[in-house]
């Protein structure tokens, strides 16, 4: 009988410990990603925190917030460092202020063909290594990436070529795109998301680099700028969620993962949407919206491919940036996509 009631008291305090550290396995992120609720995008960051939630069975709460609900894009990153925020999901870029490695991790502009080539240096090339040996000093965590795949131009004027870039006012991401563009004629004005249609329509620019045709529609671009190009060449960011590193550091490991997996579940789902999405809005925007297609031709697009790989040069004035581009073109070489 005395054994019993030992028993049952061990299994009564198991119980309770186990209680105990299911209750204390919860963590809850407050997220800002760049995109507005109601592009694909945004969208898909909306999926992410119900998969991570499915995931973890409701340990991991995220409350997610768009556009420039708190901060402005280019501030999140350091809301989240100081606590107003946990983690950032928009890019790199916006970054490249504090180190020019930045761009580098988040677009190399021409450099890769395709999203699974991208995906193929973070998986299989080093590359989450290489990217929190940039993030972790600043005191942040690479989580993942996801990428939509080649942006598509908008312009309220024809853009058949090189020469259509002459005195070209768009709005610009920050980072190497300005100076590609800035190089080659055109005239980059960095604004939010949010700033681009009203910009637009009041013609203070002349066009977007903002994002492809399908996020492109959402934002109402097209309403305005009759001229885009298809497929894109230019850019193909890749969005990250990065966390603040001490928040992560605190995280259980099985609440890393989950975030990590989700990542790569989010960036599988959103690349291959946007690719058919894309196939079938190139054909929705000439048909019911008026809008030009162009496609460059190849004299064309070594003219730009010659400015890309320059600006890489230019661009790369830290160790941390030349480190980042050795990294992607040493990769690029291994698999023959570059010599």
């Amino acid at each position: 009988m005395k054994l019993s009631k030992g028993l049952v008291l061990a299994a009564s305090v198991a119980a309770l410990a186990i209680g105990a550290t299911a209750a204390s396995a919860q963590t809850k992120l407050r997220i800002q990603t760049h995109f507005s609720q109601e592009t694909l995008s945004g969208q898909m960051a909306g999926r992410f925190v119900e998969n991570v939630a499915a995931m973890s069975n409701g340990e991991i709460e995220i409350e997610m917030f768009y556009g420039g609900t708190v901060v402005k894009s280019a501030e999140i990153w350091d809301a989240a460092v100081t606590g107003v925020l946990d983690c950032d999901m928009s890019g790199a870029s916006y970054q490249s202020g504090k180190n020019p490695a930045f761009q580098f991790a988040n677009d190399l502009n021409g450099g890769y063909q395709d999203p699974y080539q991208m995906y193929s240096w973070l998986l299989h090339g080093d590359g989450y290594n290489t990217l929190n040996e940039l993030y972790n000093p600043f005191e942040m965590e690479f989580v993942g990436w996801w990428i939509p795949g080649p942006e598509s131009l908008t312009s309220t004027r024809p853009l058949a070529g090189t020469a259509d870039l002459k005195d070209w006012k768009f709005r610009s991401p920050p980072g190497i795109i300005s100076m590609i563009f800035a190089n080659l004629g055109a005239s980059p004005i960095v604004m939010d998301f949010n700033e681009i249609f009203t910009a637009l329509e009041t013609g203070i620019i002349d066009g977007a680099d903002a994002a492809n045709i399908t996020n492109n529609i959402g934002l109402g671009l097209y309403d305005i700028g009759k001229h885009t190009n298809y497929p894109g060449f230019h850019s193909m960011p890749a969005d990250h969620l990065a966390c603040r590193k001490d928040l992560w550091d605190s995280m259980p490991s099985h609440h890393q993962a989950i975030l990590k997996n989700a990542m790569l579940v989010l960036g599988l789902e959103n690349t291959t949407k946007n690719a058919v999405l894309n196939a079938q809005n190139s054909v929705k925007v000439q048909e019911e919206m008026g809008v030009t297609l162009y496609t460059w031709s190849p004299e064309e697009m070594n003219k730009y491919r010659n400015a890309v790989q320059a600006a890489w040069v230019e661009f790369a004035t830290t160790p941390e940036s030349k480190s980042m581009l050795e990294s992607h073109l040493s990769f690029l070489r291994s698999i023959g996509a570059m010599k």
